[in-house]
């Protein structure tokens, strides 16, 4: 069989995947895209983009509830839990043939299946009708991760739940475990507690939301305890018991165990990469905990080998991974990109409320000696937050004292994920303070309160 030559050849068709595949075509590369399951990749088909859709869906029964809020009547007010699925799972699929078509519209050469590398250089993909040998001097990983399993918490479709179960339900949990409070397990829990079901959320670390600033965490714990969610931090599931339809779960906490039995459990415990079955170890690829390690612009240390978004290591966004897969891109077509830094990536919990973060805590701006001035402002005193119907929310800059370098910012509230690129473009710009209130803000929007948390770090907030 003879062999088909690229300039690149993209592993995985994810978002880090086909956006690098995509890029390279624009810079006059020859790119394949080799992907075993979906173009679009987990995110699009069994994360990011159809969760967002149920949690839509979630969103838009909470306001009926509140109907009366707003001096309207809604009167048997329910929801078909198989038609917001059917919805989720068509907007997804949307978005695939979207990818399809991209690919094939900037001459991406697109093979369906499962990739090996069996030398520096090489890519061996047996798809349904036989084995396709490739090469290129170039060759990106972006095969993804999965969801990790811990054992006696394993999966079953039935009583125990992957993310994957989570989006195609075979039932409405009526008690629900959620394992783990990250975006994932905090996302699905606010979905099916908003639709009913009593939802208790564990989370073996200190706090929920851990890596938010504590003061975000804090004020999402009271807002979903308002809710009736019901929060237990420092806290570890030992054990789960399966049978006649029902979970006990053995719960420590404090160094002692407690039983409880639930319908339902949502295992949300994190990630682990996709590097099985490649061929990594024989090229002499680095793997640190399921995860590829990479320098500043992704390299692998093995000559034209590249590796991004998941498989590369944290944080673990759909978004870095599309910005990783354009850097390389340029890299391998000869341009001189920019390293990706960490602390400018936002990241996005579309959760009520929803909560967004860019850059460094102020806990961990405090670690790294910065001296700091922080400053806050809250949802109730902004005009357009209590128009809306939405006044409980709050907003948190923290500043460098002696350069006014904005070090990070920190949100919960109604569209805090709309509003978080606007201190991630004031980063990457290297704006201070002073530019930040000097900045015009239109009146009335949510973003003033952008506006106002700046004031207040320097005591100069208006309308609080």
């Amino acid at each position: 069989m003879s062999e088909k030559s690229f300039d690149m050849i993209v592993i995985g068709a994810g978002p880090g995947g086909y956006v690098a595949a995509i890029r390279g075509a624009q810079l006059g590369l020859k790119v394949a895209v080799v992907e075993r399951e979906h173009l679009g990749g987990i995110c699009l088909n069994w994360g990011c983009i159809p969760t967002k859709a149920l949690l839509r869906s979630a969103d838009v029964f909470h306001l009926m509830e509140r109907a009366g809020d707003f001096g309207l009547r809604a009167e048997k007010i329910g929801y078909d839990l198989d038609a917001v699925v059917k919805r989720s799972r068509a907007v997804a699929k949307q978005l695939n043939s979207g990818v399809g078509h991209l690919l094939k519209k900037n001459k991406v050469t697109t093979i369906m299946g499962e990739a090996t590398l069996p030398a520096k250089g090489r890519v061996q993909v047996k798809t349904g009708k036989g084995t396709e040998e490739l090469s290129a001097r170039a060759v990106v990983l972006a095969t993804g991760a999965r969801a990790r399993e811990l054992p006696g918490l394993e999966a079953d479709g039935d009583l125990v739940w992957t993310y994957k179960h989570a989006l195609t339900p075979p039932r409405m949990p009526k008690k629900l475990l959620v394992i783990g409070s990250g975006a994932i397990g905090i996302e699905f829990a606010s979905f099916y507690n908003t639709l009913g079901a009593d939802t208790t959320v564990v989370e073996v670390m200190d706090r929920i939301l851990p890596v938010e600033d504590a003061e975000i965490s804090a004020f999402a714990r009271k807002a979903f305890e308002k809710q009736g969610m019901k929060i237990r931090e420092k806290a570890t599931v030992r054990k789960l018991d399966r049978g006649n339809g029902r979970v006990t779960a053995h719960i420590e906490k404090d160094g002692k165990t407690t039983t409880e039995t639930f319908d339902t459990v949502i295992s949300a415990v994190g990630i682990v990469g996709n590097v099985e079955g490649l061929g990594l170890e024989a090229l002499g690829v680095r793997i640190d905990r399921t995860h590829v390690v990479v320098d500043e612009f992704c390299r692998t240390g093995v000559d034209g080998l590249y590796a991004i978004g998941d498989i590369a290591g944290p944080p673990w966004l759909a978004h870095k991974a599309s910005h990783e897969g354009v850097m390389v891109a340029e890299l391998i077509a000869g341009q001189k990109p920019h390293p990706i830094r960490a602390e400018h990536i936002p990241g996005c919990t579309y959760c009520n409320p929803q909560i967004a973060s860019v850059g460094l805590t102020e806990a961990a701006a405090r670690e790294r000696g910065h001296e700091v001035r922080v400053g806050r402002f809250p949802f109730i005193g902004n005009g357009k937050a209590i128009a809306l119907g939405e006044p409980e929310g709050m907003i948190k800059t923290v500043f460098d004292a002696r350069t006014g370098e904005l070090l990070g910012a920190h949100m919960v509230g109604a569209e805090v994920t709309e509003m978080i690129q606007g201190y991630a473009v004031a980063m990457t710009l290297e704006t201070t303070e002073a530019e930040l209130m000097e900045t015009v803000f239109p009146h009335p929007t949510l973003s003033e309160m952008m506006h106002e948390a700046v004031l207040d770090a320097y005591g100069r907030a208006i309308h609080f």
